[in-house]
């Protein structure tokens, strides 16, 4: 057990020392003189999202609390992009892999599992998700439980986390500390890494949280309950979720910032214009959020530097988000949203896209 355990470390340290870091890319908009856009662009990692690090960290935590053996079984909820990179993970470990996923996740999504050699164990209801996990795990699968240990698993004091790498980026930008860091919520984890690493560098940045609209986090956040429940259903996978998730640390969130999802998908076509290829709807929701707080700053004479995350390729979502009779069904104009958005770059008002 322990010679394996041993070989499955060294194998996750050399994927470590292989894979490169992501770009920083940066964007200027007409309307926000003097304040730089930064976006970094997880959908380059080789599962192709944000969660590659984290998947990464998950089997790191597992092995080294024991909870992982030779050939045993692998199991996590997940909306699909963890799932994805669990599931790349698992491959290369030697490991049986089972998402358990909403049915509703994107096609795409689901298949790229499969293509991985994982099982997708699909739930009509997608409260049931941690339920029909612990069953797995009962059952003798290793569950390595995103939603529970993501904020622990991941080292916020450095060893390349995502708020590390960001700041050594900036380093020689006009801006260097950023004004704002704006990131999503699925488990909480990137928010407590960023949060807690803001904090640990004694830096003036704030951390927003771009949520849909009526999102638990939301609810939570606001009234600093962690039994708040959603208002309202979202089309964003990934973020936007039901309930406040253990992960989610209220303490070190600055701001959290609503945005339909008629606006985050008009968001995220406008990356595609900016950056010359397709993101999903999360990044989207982030951009809706730098925008509002960029227009904030402009209001109140303030220059500096937002940062943000590009956190999956828009090919998982050509069968949902980017399918215009998909949206129709799902009652959704994002042309609107658009036309606010747009105002927005070109002013830097802020022009509400609700």
């Amino acid at each position: 057990m322990r010679s394996w355990t041993a070989r499955a470390l060294l194998c996750l340290r050399q994927e470590a020392a292989r894979s490169a870091d992501t770009h920083l890319l940066r964007l200027e908009f007409p309307g926000f003189p003097g304040i730089e856009f930064y976006f970094k662009d997880e959908a380059a990692h080789p599962t192709g999202s944000l969660k590659h690090r984290l998947a990464r960290s998950l089997y790191l935590y597992a092995l080294c609390n024991g909870r992982l053996s030779p050939g045993q079984p692998v199991v996590d909820a997940s909306s699909g992009s963890t799932a994805i990179s669990e599931a790349w993970f698992a491959r290369m470990l030697g490991l049986p892999f089972t998402a358990v996923m909403p049915t509703a996740t994107a096609p795409r999504k689901i298949a790229d599992v499969h293509a991985l050699g994982g099982h997708c164990d699909l739930v009509d209801d997608p409260a049931q998700v941690h339920e029909r996990a612990a069953w797995h795990a009962a059952n003798g699968a290793c569950h390595l439980d995103q939603f529970g240990l993501a904020e622990r698993a991941t080292d916020w004091r450095g060893n390349n986390n995502i708020a590390e790498s960001i700041i050594g980026q900036l380093a020689c930008e006009p801006h260097p500390h950023p004004a704002w860091i704006v990131c999503g919520a699925g488990t909480g984890g990137t928010s407590a890494t960023i949060g807690r690493y803001i904090r640990y560098r004694a830096l003036e940045t704030g951390l927003c949280v771009a949520e849909p609209a009526g999102s638990g986090f939301v609810h939570g956040w606001r009234t600093r309950d962690r039994n708040a429940i959603a208002s309202q259903p979202t089309v964003i996978e990934g973020i936007g979720r039901p309930k406040v998730e253990p992960g989610f640390l209220f303490e070190v969130v600055d701001e959290v910032i609503e945005v339909a999802d008629a606006a985050s998908v008009a968001a995220m076509h406008l990356l595609e214009e900016q950056l010359g290829r397709r993101y999903g709807g999360s990044s989207g929701t982030n951009l809706v959020a730098c925008l509002e707080l960029a227009a904030r700053m402009r209001a109140a004479g303030e220059c500096g530097s937002i940062v943000s995350l590009l956190c999956d390729p828009g090919e998982r979502y050509d069968q949902t988000l980017y399918d215009p009779a998909w949206l129709a069904d799902n009652g959704i104009d994002p042309a609107p949203a658009q036309a606010a958005l747009r105002a927005t770059l070109a002013t830097g008002d802020w022009h509400p896209p609700a």
